[in-house]
This record gives structure tokens, C-alpha cells and sequence, in this order.
């Protein structure tokens, strides 16, 4: 392994998935001015929109993520042609 290219940096951030709440703790060098309070102790919080908790490959169920309203428009652009 080449010397020198790794960050030094990592520290313990919590990342929380927004989708359903879920929160867990790893280290990382991910910038943030972001805190929560996370098992007593305050770590910098990193937002994610989807995990492994929440993405349907890992949970085995069906679910729209749609944050920009995209899936209701096109329901309602090719509801016309439902049957």
C-alpha cells in the first residue's frame, strides 16, 4: 500500500438516513457543521437520503423516493391513458 495518500483524519460521525429516522456511528472524514446528540455524546451529523436501512434492494420492499414531485407528474401527464 502506497504511503502518504490516505486522509489521517477520521473521526466518528453519525449518519442518519432521512428516509425513516434510522441512525448509525462510523468513522469518517466527511465534512459537516451539522451535530447531534447520538448515544450521550455529541458527533458531527452527516444527512443521507437513502441507506441500507431504507433502499429496497436491502429491505426487500417497494418504495418511490421522490423529492422534487417528478413521479406525481408523471402520473398525472399519462393518467389519460390508464385503463
Amino acid at each position: 500500500m502506497k504511503q502518504g495518500i490516505h486522509p489521517e483524519n477520521y473521526r466518528l460521525v453519525v449518519f442518519k438516513d432521512m428516509s425513516n429516522d434510522e441512525m448509525f456511528l462510523c468513522k469518517s472524514t466527511a465534512d459537516t457543521k451539522d451535530t447531534i446528540e447520538f448515544e450521550g455524546s455529541e458527533y458531527p451529523l452527516i444527512k443521507m437520503e437513502i441507506s441500507s436501512t431504507s433502499h429496497p434492494f436491502y429491505t426487500g420492499k417497494t418504495k418511490l423516493v421522490d423529492t422534487a414531485g417528478r413521479v406525481d407528474k408523471f402520473m398525472n401527464k399519462y393518467k389519460k391513458f390508464a385503463k
